[in-house]
C-alpha cells in the first residue's frame, strides 16, 4: 500500500513496470485490440498503473485526469447505451473498461499539488472556461501516459471516442461534475481472433510530422 498523507500519495515507488526492452514493448509491439482472452483483470493492477503514471508532468501538476473503472454489469449497461452501435458488443465482452475522464474542478486540488503556485486555486475559481480547457488539455495527455502505462504492465488496451460523452456524463458523472474523454476496453489480447488487431498501417516520419525551427 502506497502511504498517503492528506489523501494525497507521496511515495514514488511501484512494481507495475517492466525495466527491459520498454520502448519496443509499449511503442513497437503492443497492438490497438478490439478482442480479448477471457482471463479477468483485476483492478489492483489498474491501481498500480496508475499510481506509477501519475508522477509523469502536467502543467502546474494540475492532474485533471479522473477515471471510472467500469467492473459492475450495471454500469456496463448504462455505460454500453452511450456508445456507438460499432463499440457496443466488444465492450459488453471486454474483461474491464475504464472511462477517462477530466475534472474542471482540478484547481481544488492546487493548495496540495502545486504549492509553489500560490493563489492559483482562488485565481481557477472564477474562471471556469479556462478551467475546462486546461482539465481536458492535461486530461488528455495523461490519458496517453495511462495507455502507455496498462501496456506496460502486459494488457491490451482498445481505446474508442465513438461515443455520446454527454451521456456518458449524465450516466456516470452527474454528481462528480468530470467530462468524459474516451472510454478503454482492457485485458489481455486475442490477437489470433480475426478483426482482433488490423494489420499494421504506416507512420509519418519525423520529416513529414516535424519541423526544425
Amino acid at each position: 500500500m502506497v502511504p498517503r498523507t492528506g489523501g494525497v500519495a507521496v511515495d514514488m515507488t511501484t512494481d507495475v513496470l517492466p525495466p527491459a526492452d520498454l520502448p519496443r514493448a509499449i511503442f513497437h509491439d503492443a497492438r490497438t485490440t478490439s478482442s480479448f482472452t477471457p482471463e479477468p483483470v483485476d483492478v489492483s493492477l489498474v491501481r498500480e498503473v496508475y499510481e506509477a503514471v501519475r508522477w509523469a508532468p502536467t502543467a502546474m501538476n494540475g492532474q485533471p485526469l479522473r477515471l471510472a473503472v467500469v467492473e459492475s454489469s450495471a454500469a456496463r449497461e448504462r455505460l454500453v447505451a452511450h456508445l456507438k452501435e460499432g463499440n457496443k458488443a466488444k465492450t459488453l465482452a471486454a474483461p474491464l473498461t475504464i472511462v477517462a475522464a477530466c475534472d474542471p474542478d482540478f484547481h481544488e486540488h492546487l493548495d496540495v499539488l502545486a504549492p509553489h503556485r500560490a493563489g492559483a486555486r482562488e485565481k481557477m475559481a472564477g474562471d471556469p472556461q479556462f478551467r475546462e480547457s486546461f482539465a481536458r488539455t492535461n486530461g488528455l495527455i495523461q490519458l496517453g501516459y495511462l495507455i502507455l502505462g496498462l501496456r506496460a504492465a502486459g494488457l491490451a488496451v482498445g481505446p474508442m471516442t465513438g461515443l455520446d460523452a454527454a451521456g456518458v456524463d449524465a450516466a456516470l458523472f452527474a454528481d462528480s461534475g468530470w467530462r468524459t474523454m474516451a472510454v478503454l476496453n482492457v485485458g489481455h489480447g486475442a490477437s489470433d481472433e480475426p478483426g482482433a488487431v488490423h494489420p499494421r498501417a504506416g507512420r509519418l516520419d519525423f520529416e513529414t510530422a516535424a519541423v526544425v525551427l
